[in-house]
């Protein structure tokens, strides 16, 4: 459909906590598709609606194709995601579609399980483990207003990155 723009640091709607989604019409599935659109644009694997200015619970996350991970290249839609149990932690790098230019060290659980809705509005429960639970968190934290800085144990914990070249390297 559509590659919206993604919404500077600064924006206030990335402060703030989402609203529920409430209708699963044709509307939220156009808003899914510029989703997906945005995400794969940019090169990201995981997306909340406030990220292009929408606030509202939803998520998308995909992981590439080459990602050592048992659901590498699945592509998961959720509204109004929830975390229900979260188990483990370790210290991963992180960087951000909303913050560009930047990259920190953040500890995350490793293994979680997500309830939330399809784009149907129904029912779905999610078990996630390594990469994948880490991305799940950090949209699930866009929607509470939330970013990854924000979980640094320390300042010292993030740093600059140039953009990556044409071949993928630094």
């Amino acid at each position: 459909m559509a590659v919206r723009p993604l919404v500077q640091p600064n924006d206030p709607v990335l402060r703030r906590r989402a609203r529920r989604v409430t209708s699963f019409g044709d509307p939220l599935q156009s808003l899914i598709t510029d989703m997906m659109d945005t995400m794969r644009a940019n090169q990201g694997v995981g997306l909340a609606a406030p990220q292009i200015g929408v606030s509202q619970q939803i998520v998308v996350i995909q992981l590439p194709e080459d990602e050592e991970e048992v659901e590498s290249g699945k592509l998961y839609v959720l509204c109004n995601p929830k975390i229900v149990r979260r188990q483990g932690e370790e210290a991963g790098v992180e960087g951000c579609l909303s913050l560009p230019g930047f990259a920190g060290e953040v500890p995350r659980a490793t293994t979680l399980t997500v309830k939330a809705q399809n784009p149907q509005g129904e029912p779905v429960r999610i078990k996630a483990q390594g990469f994948l639970a880490r991305v799940f968190q950090h949209e699930i934290d866009h929607l509470q207003g939330g970013l990854y800085i924000d979980r640094l144990e320390s300042p010292d914990k993030l740093w600059t990155v140039e953009p990556a070249d044409e071949d993928g390297s630094l």
